[in-house]
């Protein structure tokens, strides 16, 4: 096990708070002083032991665009030197992936912000640090059970909405990872995300939230994305009631 003996138990009833906070309804969250390396010491404390296919396959007819390769590696190597987009011409850098390759579950978000663009790995900073928070409520973490990457590799300027062009560019990398990965089960944050794994363009975060979809038969699960909870709290018990959700998607796989 990692970390060390003394830090658990203080691990472990932060976690388990975080749990109890959700369910009781609680709205307030300290993470400004919680590092990275805190957030997955937490969520080790807590582990207990058909429109699918039409949404990347339609987009990825807009652009004539080359054969991506086979291996994960080279894929991965291909994404980080992409210049498919304008968005390559504004990044310090792309932003591939984090987490286990062999995972049960595929996290997708939007797009890479400041600290991932300097980074280099998605969902840091305090909505990547709240996202590993509550996976930990239902014993999932990037270390050893989730992979987490999105729709864009590239930052926006500014922090913008994602452009048609840019997802069209962009999402055939999507596609193959989802394809190399092969996870059981697939949780998209945030609208882009959801409409785009769904193929429905037109239906809000908030009509496709609740269910399970499917993509390429893969169980999805929709919500809302990290950094939408920290602006409006009151979202948070929806989360959790989507995680329970997926929770017994993966219970059933």
């Amino acid at each position: 096990m990692r970390g060390s003996s003394k830090r658990r138990p203080a691990a472990e009833r932060s976690a388990r708070l975080l749990q109890q906070q959700i369910e009781l309804g609680g709205q307030e969250l300290f993470l400004n002083r919680l590092t990275r390396e805190e957030v997955f010491t937490h969520t080790e404390a807590t582990k207990s032991g058909t429109a699918d296919t039409l949404a990347l396959d339609s987009i990825e007819k807009v652009k004539s665009l080359p054969v991506l390769p086979a291996s994960y590696e080279e894929l991965r190597s291909a994404a980080l030197s992409c210049d498919r987009c304008r968005l390559s011409e504004s990044r310090t850098q792309a932003v591939f992936s984090d987490g286990a390759v062999d995972a049960r579950l595929v996290v997708v978000g939007e797009a890479p912000g400041a600290n991932e663009d300097r980074t280099g790995i998605p969902f840091v900073g305090a909505a990547g640090r709240y996202l590993d928070l509550l996976l930990a409520t239902v014993g999932m973490s990037r270390k050893d059970s989730v992979y987490i990457c999105n729709v864009l590799k590239c930052r926006p300027p500014d922090n913008r909405n994602p452009m048609p062009d840019e997802i069209s560019a962009c999402s055939s990398f999507l596609k193959k990872q989802l394809e190399l990965v092969n996870p059981q089960a697939l949780l998209a944050v945030g609208s882009f995300a959801a409409q785009l794994l769904t193929g429905q363009e037109k239906t809000t975060l908030g009509g496709l939230r609740a269910e399970v979809h499917s993509y390429r038969d893969i169980p999805l699960v929709c919500t809302y994305h990290p950094a939408a909870l920290l602006r409006n709290p009151k979202w948070t018990r929806s989360f959790w009631e989507d995680l329970q959700l997926l929770r017994a998607v993966l219970d059933s796989a």
